[in-house]
């Protein structure tokens, strides 16, 4: 260790200590937080379009496009935002979840709120938090 850490000081001296490995790397960071903004993005645009296109998807039920939707989110959302605490992580996206089933429930928006919805979006964002942080943890060591 102290030979890692003497070699690390000396290839990058302007850092006090070497880098938390449970923290992604800023490239995989970056990239992770361009895709998980865009599919942010996206799912929202298909959960408020008055008229969705038929996925592929559909065939399994509205449900699993939710819980797929959300556990895309919580799996980009762990490396993109790593120094985030899991709890906050999972409450953001369970809020994003609730503020969509709400904003469908708006007359001009032509889709239909419902409560089973945002349940399984908020599951699928606490099991894929969990998995990805695991993984995340078991890569590091």
């Amino acid at each position: 260790m102290i030979v890692i850490g003497y070699r690390w000081r000396v290839m990058n001296p302007d850092r006090t200590s070497p880098p938390d490995p449970t923290r992604a790397p800023d490239r995989t960071r970056t990239i992770s937080r361009v895709l998980f903004w865009l599919a942010l993005i996206g799912a929202t645009a298909l959960a408020l379009m008055p008229y969705p296109p038929h996925l592929p998807t559909d065939r399994f039920g509205d449900k699993f496009n939710h819980v797929l939707a959300f556990a895309v989110l919580a799996a980009l959302a762990v490396p993109a935002f790593p120094a985030m605490p899991r709890l906050r992580l999972i409450e953001r996206l369970s809020f994003l979840g609730a503020m969509i089933e709400l904003l469908q429930s708006l007359p001009w928006v032509h889709r239909d709120c419902d409560l089973r919805d945002w349940i399984a979006d908020t599951l699928a964002v606490i099991v894929a938090t969990l998995v990805t942080a695991a993984l995340v943890r078991r890569k590091a060591s």
